[in-house]
């Protein structure tokens, strides 16, 4: 069988299997109550504190605050759109969002982990000093050094491999949108896949 078919597939029962966790748990969710909204919620696919134990959702724990609110505000505008988030944004609203954002600023990150030290040493190079030759400019430029982030540009530091690979692609073939002035998609547009793959596995490790 074609593996992008299964892939899509497992991606479909994915979606399914969160979005009846959350029709099981937003009734207990109530607008303006953060703890509520994070443990019945958000915990689903973020785990606990922000900390996801699933490699395509990413951790929210110890990101910027204003790239979280960033983000949670356009998902409810719909300039940012997901499959499996439109299912419980019906449960969150504006005036949830600084809240939120907080409290995944304030949790602890669990550290990555390195499947690939040869691709990680090979991704260390781009996150350094970019790609002359293609115009690939370094990510520590707007990450930080370390992938620390500020109030401009997200953490990256150990974030799961596979969502960070899923972003880069997505901006590279013009699926996400919502990066500021082009930025994102005109850097991944430049890069190769196993160039992202090498950026993704050493950010893991950060």
């Amino acid at each position: 069988m074609n593996r992008s078919r299964c892939v899509s597939r497992a991606a479909a029962r994915l979606v399914s299997a969160v979005a009846l966790a959350w029709w099981c748990s937003a009734g207990t969710a109530h607008a303006g109550d953060v703890g509520q909204i994070t443990s019945t919620v958000c915990i689903n696919c973020h785990g606990e504190g922000g900390n996801s134990l699933v490699p395509t959702f990413p951790k929210l724990a110890g990101q910027q605050p204003a790239y979280l609110a960033k983000q949670l505000t356009e998902f409810l505008s719909g300039k940012r759109k997901n499959d499996v988030m439109a299912a419980f944004l019906p449960n969150i609203t504006a005036g949830d969002v600084p809240g939120l954002a907080a409290y995944y600023a304030a949790q602890k990150q669990t550290p990555g982990t390195v499947a690939d030290a040869a691709l990680a040493a090979a991704g260390q190079k781009i996150f350094d000093d970019g790609n002359t030759d293609t115009g690939v400019p370094a990510c520590a430029g707007c990450h930080q050094p370390k992938g620390e982030g500020n109030e401009r540009f997200p953490r990256l530091a150990g974030q799961h491999q596979a969502y960070v690979l899923q972003q880069m692609t997505d901006f590279k073939n013009g699926v996400r949108t919502n990066d500021k002035g082009k930025i994102m998609r005109a850097v991944a547009e430049r890069m190769t896949e196993q160039e992202m793959k090498a950026v993704s596995e050493y950010i893991a490790g950060l």
